[in-house]
């Protein structure tokens, strides 16, 4: 099966080279290239493509908004967002808008390979260390979650062994390092977390974190 990819940036020479990469592998197809949010908007309508690679620094509609946008319209459309920097307060806003992970500008091929094929198979791309390590720099953006977060209606969809799970996601173990510190075995840990998500209504691993911290399950000072 082909992956549609649809490559958004202001720099040609980038999109380009990304280019190139991709029409080199069979199971990957650069069905179209935009400068900008505005059309990155209008050739996702027209093309359905599988996988946004998309930054997030652009003039007028920049990839933030173009993301929201984006998977309001195509919710099933995957966006992996361009940065520049491995802590950019623009590539956590556009995790936030629900992109499902992020890939610096000069990544390897290899990696950008590997990091469409996942995105593209329902994975978020951003470790669990590197996805807290953007929550804790920008926590303080973060909503505080009112009333704690016993009191949050979403929250309380979960078993208390789906919680304990979500916790550990959100403190950024592995699922190995999950299966250990539970004492279960590695596939009931991924069914659980596959039942988090289908409860919470989320993409992602990455989402996941996201609303541990946004309801007040994880504060910003945990330590590793």
């Amino acid at each position: 099966m082909t992956t549609r990819v649809l490559l958004v940036d202001d720099e040609e020479l980038l999109r380009v080279a990304f280019t190139m990469i991709l029409r080199a592998e069979p199971d990957l197809e650069p069905v179209g290239e935009a400068a900008d949010g505005e059309s990155a908007l209008r050739l996702a309508r027209q093309l359905r493509p599988d996988v946004v690679l998309m930054d997030v620094r652009m003039p007028g509609t920049d990839g933030i908004e173009a993301t929201r946008r984006l998977l309001q319209e195509s919710p099933r459309t995957r966006v992996l967002v361009l940065t520049t920097f491995d802590l950019d307060e623009y590539a956590f806003d556009a995790l936030r808008a629900g992109a499902s992970g992020f890939l610096l500008k000069n990544t390897r091929p290899e990696q950008l390979l590997a990091a469409i094929r996942d995105v593209a198979a329902g994975e978020a791309v951003v470790s669990p260390r590197i996805t807290r390590r953007l929550l804790e720099t920008f926590a303080h953006e973060l909503p505080s979650a009112s009333g704690g977060h016993d009191g949050d209606a979403r929250l309380r969809l979960l078993t208390d062994r789906e919680r304990e799970i979500l916790l550990h996601v959100a403190r950024g173990l592995t699922n190995t390092e999950i299966a250990t510190a539970t004492r279960l075995a590695e596939p009931t840990v991924k069914k659980h977390f596959g039942r988090i998500l289908s409860k919470l209504g989320l993409r992602d691993r990455v989402q996941a974190v996201i609303l541990a911290y946004e309801t007040g399950l994880v504060r910003g000072d945990l330590r590793d």
